[in-house]
C-alpha cells in the first residue's frame, strides 16, 4: 500500500544486502514518460493499471537478487498477482488506515488521496488485505517498526537461498 514503507523499506534492504533496488513508480514514469497521476488523468485508469503491471514485468525480469517494490494496485490484476506470487519472496508492508494516510497524503503520484485519505484507506485495505495476503511469505508492520527495523525483520525471515 503506498505509504507503507515500499520505497524507503527497499532501500534500506537494498543498503544492507547491496541487491539492486527498483520502485514500481520509477520504473512506469521511465517507461511512459509519465506518472501515474498523469497517466490516469489522461489516459483513464485501464492504461495507468496496465503501465504498472508492464512496470512489474520489467522489474522482475531484472537479474535476481533484485528487490521490486510494486504499486500496490497490481494486485488486483489476477495475471500481476500470479506473477508476484511466483517471484520470490513476498513481503506485504502493512500499516492502519490512519497511518498510511498520514504518510501519503500530499505526494504529487497519488491521485486517490486528494478526497478522504483515510476512508480511502480503510475501504481500500478491506478490498484488497486477503489478496496481500495470498501472496505474502511476510507480514511487516511498518505502523509499528522503525523503516531499520522492517528492513532487518525482512533479512532475518529471507529463505537461506535468497
Amino acid at each position: 500500500m503506498m505509504g507503507s514503507g515500499k520505497s524507503s523499506v527497499g532501500r534500506a534492504l537494498a543498503e544492507r544486502t547491496g541487491w539492486p533496488f527498483v520502485d514500481n513508480d520509477a520504473l512506469v514514469e521511465r517507461v511512459t514518460g509519465r506518472t501515474a497521476r498523469q497517466l490516469l488523468a489522461e489516459a483513464g485508469e485501464d492504461a495507468m493499471r496496465e503501465a504498472e503491471a508492464s512496470a512489474l514485468r520489467t522489474g522482475l525480469g531484472l537479474a535476481p537478487p533484485v528487490i521490486v517494490a510494486t504499486a500496490a494496485g497490481t494486485v488486483l490484476d489476477p495475471e500481476a498477482r500470479a506473477l508476484i506470487d511466483a517471484a520470490g519472496f513476498v513481503v506485504w508492508l502493512r500499516a492502519p488506515a490512519e497511518k498510511l494516510a498520514a504518510r501519503a497524503v500530499g505526494s504529487e503520484h497519488r491521485p486517490w488521496l486528494d478526497g478522504d485519505a483515510a476512508g480511502w484507506f480503510r475501504t481500500t485495505l478491506a478490498e484488497r488485505s486477503s489478496l496481500y495476503a495470498a501472496v505474502a511469505d511476510l507480514e511487516v508492520d511498518t505502523g509499528a517498526n522503525s523503516r531499520g527495523a522492517a528492513a532487518d525483520a525482512i533479512l532475518a525471515a529471507l529463505p537461506a537461498e535468497s
